[in-house]
């Protein structure tokens, strides 16, 4: 074999590195063989490298032998035929394909001449003689060169680029030295200071501004995705007789439209994770101008509660999507069982009696019961709807491999639970294995998107379709997105809301979507998020201070100011200019003071955080002690120390100062926040629920997740005072307290004592990076 390749102008290296490869050195072998057979033994390098070149490429081998028969007759000469030849085989999967229609696709037969090519090339010439004059050497050849390539598809190349460079020598003379000068560089305009430079990025659902956005990664070509309708031309789709007339039926219902859909599992919360597969099925379908369905993936009926159905629409629309249908499985069962019935006359399903145990894995014995007669399975499989067979007596199975070796997957188990929308009409329910690609193709879904661990799956999917021949979608994977220092999986939040390390799936420490609401993340920072991951097949594991970034620059930009003091200390103003007061206009945002102002009080008392003040001022100390200064941020005004009074332990509890106005004295070292008259609030702060990066690594932490949790998780200030301004805020509403971080109202807010929940500090931590 080595000599074989090395005798059609690989090098030995090369050679080794096919053979390594058992399927491409196979066809190259039998391209090779059957080239020689028409040709002699001695085959030509330029021969040698059409027929690398079309093993390499070809993904279908049945259309081998007819490729090479093009290439030994020497009726495919060059790259770009044999490129035409490919694409054209890919896109006709059915035999047998027309030869004339092919021919005519691949220039087979078609001779350019020199004179075709010397014309081509003086009428390209000629379009461009000025800039040429103008520009001489420097100027684009390759511009001249593709230009003549496209009146004349077929030529070869290099006689194209010899001719260019023939006529251009017969215009310009040879070069100059002028000529040989590199080309300066034109040096890229610098953004003024301050100046931010602007990309798209998706914000809940539309563009904002950014990174890369979500859309632009999905659009068109930026996936290497199949159009509607070309489903056949998807690496490992099995094309059958009815294939063809399927799809033609399927873009007869669709009109070319991409469809997707997000299915997800009624019995749990949406984490982190879903927010990437919602921006991916909603963006994919949004980017292209298609539709996505939210299908309720509804066959468990043991584990799913309506409050589960609502909070996942609600967090699907809070990321700013909306669904073209809501749909569930359930819908369906009617179909499902029908087509089961159906699996079963074909000899592709049978009733089986193994246990669970005995058909985990994947090597499991197999099954006794796999060849057993159709009418029997047929009246077995109903006794399983009439509940005749107790749950795990018996199962209804599909005659398939999988990719990773599970043998005969169920498609029907038996389970003596009402649903929750058919209540008592089934006892036995479908599982993910049959009903999700029949529901995709029920829904003329274009694009399955799902994540990497499905593509075990993938064989099944496609099978499925083609035993009942029903349209069959393409199913498509990509990565996971997870999250260090945080669990996501439904059965250990349940296990850490029972031992009350949380109060409910909403506690702001976990990262499901209504926990990351609750806490305060706008949905544009989850979707700017998933933009920044990107697209990507690999799993992609992420630091929590990635989310927390993007959510900084939304709330930058979105959350009003204010004010508030954690840790009060008070401050008495001895020579206050107003005895009634007065009102301090604060602007909402200080950057851009044209989005408006609101009312702040200013009375003889004030609080300020007691880390404010310091009874000697250390070396770097700017804020407030005696005989420093500080300046109070809006009012106007600097006040200095008078007088410290202590309580008898010897704390400092009251400060009593002076006021001057800021024009009328030296600028101080530091601005600090205040508040006067204040509302009393009760402000939560939270860290990392867990110590290590990975609670549910057993190497990182051998006692479990649970014993992992960080008992500094949730700090709660009940007394901590907050400017009158918010006094109308509603639930979910986002302030930036000025020098403390952004906060959200928690819904536990009641009248007369508000509660925040810290979304975010100001300035990342970098002992957390």
């Amino acid at each position: 074999a080595l000599g074989l390749f090395t005798g059609i102008g690989l090098s030995e290296a090369k050679a080794r590195e096919t053979l390594r490869n058992g399927a491409l050195s196979a066809l190259l072998r039998r391209a090779v063989l059957q080239a020689r057979s028409a040709l002699g033994p001695a085959l030509d390098k330029a021969t040698g490298t059409l027929l690398y070149n079309m093993a390499a490429r070809l993904k279908d081998p049945k259309h081998l032998s007819f490729l090479v028969g093009y290439i030994a007759r020497r009726e495919i000469l060059t790259d770009l035929q044999l490129s035409a030849a490919l694409e054209y085989v890919r896109s006709h999967p059915l035999e047998p394909l027309d030869v004339a229609d092919f021919e005519q696709a691949c220039g087979v037969g078609v001779c350019i001449t020199p004179e075709q090519i010397e014309e081509a090339v003086e009428a390209v010439i000629s379009k461009h003689r000025a800039e040429l004059l103008a520009e001489r050497y420097q100027f684009n050849m390759g511009l001249l060169m593709g230009e003549a390539r496209n009146q004349l598809r077929w030529a070869d190349g290099k006689t194209i680029k010899n001719e260019v460079d023939l006529q251009v020598l017969h215009l310009l003379g040879p070069k100059t030295e002028t000529d040989l000068e590199k080309k300066p560089k034109v040096p890229k305009a610098r953004l003024a200071p301050g100046e931010k430079q602007k990309v798209a990025v998706v914000e809940n659902g539309d563009m904002g501004t950014e990174t890369q956005s979500l859309l632009e990664q999905l659009r068109g070509e930026a996936l290497k995705f199949h159009k509607p309708g070309e489903n056949y031309k998807t690496e490992g789709y099995v094309v059958t007789p009815n294939t063809m007339a399927l799809l033609k039926q399927h873009l007869a219902i669709t009109g070319g439209q991409v469809r997707t859909r997000f299915p997800p599992e009624p019995n749990g919360i949406l984490h982190i994770g879903h927010a990437k597969a919602i921006n991916f099925n909603f963006g994919y379908a949004k980017a292209n101008g298609g539709v996505c369905f939210l299908r309720y993936d509804d066959t468990n009926p043991e584990k799913e509660e309506e409050k589960y159905f609502t909070a996942i629409r609600e967090m699907v629309e809070w990321l700013g999507y909306q669904p073209y249908a809501v749909t569930h499985a359930s819908d369906y069962f009617d179909q499902l069982y029908t087509w089961a019935l159906e699996l079963i006359r074909r000899g592709q399903a049978y009733v089986c009696h193994q246990k669970v145990e005995e058909i985990k894995g994947h090597n499991p014995s197999p099954s006794p019961w796999r060849d057993r007669p159709v009418e029997e399975s047929l009246l077995l499989f109903e006794d399983m709807r009439k509940g005749k067979f107790g749950e795990g007596e018996a199962t209804l199975r599909m005659k398939l491999v999988m990719e990773d070796g599970k043998m005969d997957p169920v498609a029907y188990r038996v389970k003596f639970t009402p649903h929750h929308r058919t209540g008592d009409k089934w006892c036995i329910y479908p599982t993910y294995d049959y009903t999700h690609c029949l529901c995709d193709s029920i829904e003329h879904i274009t694009h399955s998107l799902c994540t990497k661990e499905f593509q075990a799956r993938r064989s099944s999917y496609f099978w499925l379709c083609n035993a009942l021949d029903v349209y069959c979608p393409v199913q498509w994977e990509y990565g996971r997105l997870n999250l260090l220092y945080t669990v996501v999986s439904k059965r250990k939040i349940i296990r850490l809301v029972e031992t009350g390390a949380v109060r409910d799936w909403d506690d702001p420490r976990l990262f499901t979507l209504t926990a990351l609401r609750r806490r305060g993340f706008p949905p544009e920072a989850i979707n700017n998020f998933c933009a920044r991951v990107g697209v990507t097949v690999a799993q992609a594991t992420m630091e929590p201070h990635l989310l927390e970034a993007c959510a900084r620059e939304v709330l930058n930009e979105q959350a009003p100011r204010a004010m508030a003091v954690l840790e009060p200390l008070k401050v008495t103003i001895t020579n206050f200019p107003a005895p009634k007061g007065l009102e301090v206009l604060v602007p909402n945002f200080p950057a851009d003071e044209s989005r408006g102002f609101h009312k702040v009080p200013f009375h003889q008392t004030v609080y300020i955080e007691e880390t404010d003040f310091r009874e000697k001022a250390d070396k770097g100390y700017k804020r407030l002690a005696p005989g420093q200064p500080v300046g109070l941020r809006h009012a106007g005004y600097i006040i200095t120390v008078q007088n410290v009074i202590k309580d008898i332990s010897g704390r400092v509890i009251e400060l009593e100062v002076t006021c001057t106005k800021s024009d009328a004295a030296e600028k101080p070292k530091a601005f600090i926040h205040w508040v006067s008259v204040p509302l009393v609030c009760e402000v939560r702060l939270y860290e990392r629920l867990f110590l290590h990066k990975n609670p549910e690594d057993p190497l990182e932490v051998p006692g479990g997740f649970l014993s992992d949790l960080n008992p500094d998780s949730l700090r709660v200030v009940h007394n901590a005072l907050v400017d009158s301004s918010v006094h109308s805020a509603q639930s979910f509403d986002k302030f930036q307290f000025e020098r403390l971080g952004y906060f959200s109202v928690d819904p536990d807010s009641e009248e007369g004592k508000m509660v925040f929940n810290r979304t975010v500090t100001l300035k990342e931590d970098p002992g957390k990076a």
